[in-house]
């Protein structure tokens, strides 16, 4: 699959069929649409195009600066890929861009830059300086520009929007389990490992630090959670907690994970934590003592958990 930083950068002549849109969390819904743009285009001889937009328009037109997405470009490219896609282009949103009138964005857009063909949009899709156009415009157009225009109806919408809907509620409630089963596939947050405090290691419980996670990404309610991570071909199975310490009077999110029968250094090193379960909302106890046991607990019910679960 091709990635292309802007729609200037696509010099595929080929025709296309396309779908647009933030595609966020590339879940279920999203993947019945993906698939369906992928055989048509290839049963036809076209090539599968996503247009998707970066930063989030609602950063840039409302200056929503809290938005929090389910995956990050680069995750969202390689569920895409998974999938057949032949191309993701992620154009630039901008305040300029924002202003092209409906005909300046199908005509310039898709037409003469995308060589649009097919274009696979919901019923409710807008388009334009202000959100001034809807499908019915986008078929007037489709007569003009010699194009497509297939209609993904209010069901299957409605599917995609309820699902995203209920992953993020189900992540900033901390039902990890809840949410991969919308996703279809396991969730994820990616950091680097730096140096902490060396609290854990000191009462028996070593952890690996997780900073540098993208501001976008989704991180789940603070809690501890069974969690796992592939280092290096080996597959780490483990307890992470999200908070704040209270405990030992930390301040700040802090995301901290223990691996089972794993003591190996890995400062530095990139990690993909993926969670598969929840244990316990975030504690504060009396002393370290009382959060080691708590721990001990933690990790038997960890223990059990992965002795049944079918990880890869």
């Amino acid at each position: 699959m091709k990635v292309i930083d802007k729609v200037d950068n696509y010099h595929d002549d080929a025709p296309t069929v396309l779908t647009i849109g933030t595609f966020d969390g590339v879940h279920i819904g999203h993947t019945k649409i993906i698939q369906r743009l992928v055989d048509d285009a290839h049963s036809k001889g076209y090539k599968s195009c996503l247009l998707t937009f970066f930063p989030h328009p609602r950063a840039v037109l409302q200056r929503d600066l809290s938005i929090k997405l389910l995956t990050t470009m680069d995750e969202k490219a390689k569920k895409l890929e998974s999938l057949g896609l032949d191309a993701l282009v992620i154009h630039p949103f901008s305040r300029e861009f924002s202003r092209l009138t409906a005909r300046e964005y199908v005509e310039q857009i898709l037409v003469e830059k995308l060589h649009v063909k097919k274009i696979v949009v919901g019923y409710d899709h807008r388009f334009g300086r202000n959100r001034e156009a809807d499908i019915n415009e986008l078929r007037y157009f489709s007569q003009l520009f010699d194009f497509e225009v297939e209609e993904i109806g209010p069901q299957d919408i409605d599917d995609v929007a309820v699902s995203s809907t209920k992953i993020r509620t189900a992540l900033t409630e901390g039902a990890v389990d809840k949410a991969n089963q919308y996703l279809g596939y396991v969730y994820s947050i990616e950091g680097i490992v730096r140096k902490g405090k060396g609290i854990g290691r000191e009462i028996g419980f070593p952890t690996a630090n997780l900073h540098e996670v993208h501001p976008t990404k989704l991180i789940p309610a603070e809690g501890a959670y069974m969690v796992s991570a592939l280092y290096r071909g080996t597959l780490l199975k483990g307890i992470m907690n999200i908070g704040k310490n209270p405990t030992v009077g930390g301040k700040g999110l802090h995301l901290e994970v223990h691996f089972l029968d794993f003591d190996s250094e890995l400062y530095n090193e990139r990690l993909t934590i993926r969670f598969h379960k929840r244990i316990r909302s975030e504690q504060k106890f009396d002393d370290l003592k009382a959060l080691k046991n708590q721990l001990e607990l933690d990790k038997s019910s960890a223990i059990n958990f992965f002795k049944n679960a079918m990880l890869t």
